[in-house]
């Protein structure tokens, strides 16, 4: 069976659009990907105040969070210094402390597994807010 001439080419126009798309979409992506971390590099105010925000949409699907109050979020280094208050028994380097002082709460938040680990009431000082390691839960 012979095909005709314009099928032929049909076939083959439309296998070079294919290759295109194909190769294209990858380097979409990545373009895309490299566009967002300049902005983070360029900018880490800014990229830390999405870190924060996300942190605080993630954090917010597992509970209700206090409303009109923005979070102070700390992220811990070494949880070594820490290992004699209750608050910090099941922490792990990496894990992020949201703390709401209107609110009065603290909650440790361990964004690799997307897990509220521990949530405490805070006793807010002159000098700083730090959870409440007497508080009866």
């Amino acid at each position: 069976m012979v095909i005709p001439g314009f099928i032929r080419k049909y076939n083959i126009i439309i296998g070079v659009a294919l290759i295109v798309v194909l190769a294209g979409a990858p380097a979409v992506y990545f373009f895309r990907q490299y566009q967002q971390a300049q902005l983070r590099i360029n900018n880490p105010t800014e990229a830390a105040r999405q870190d924060a925000k996300d942190t605080v949409a993630a954090v917010g699907k597992f509970m209700l969070l206090p409303a009109g109050e923005e979070p102070t979020i700390i992220q811990l280094k070494d949880i070594t210094q820490f290992k004699d208050q209750p608050f910090f028994a099941n922490a792990q380097n990496g894990d992020r402390i949201i703390i709401y002082t209107k609110a009065k709460k603290a909650i440790l938040y361990r964004a690799e597994t997307n897990m509220v680990i521990d949530v405490a009431p805070v006793n807010v000082g002159s000098d700083s807010a730090t959870p409440s390691t007497n508080a009866k839960q």
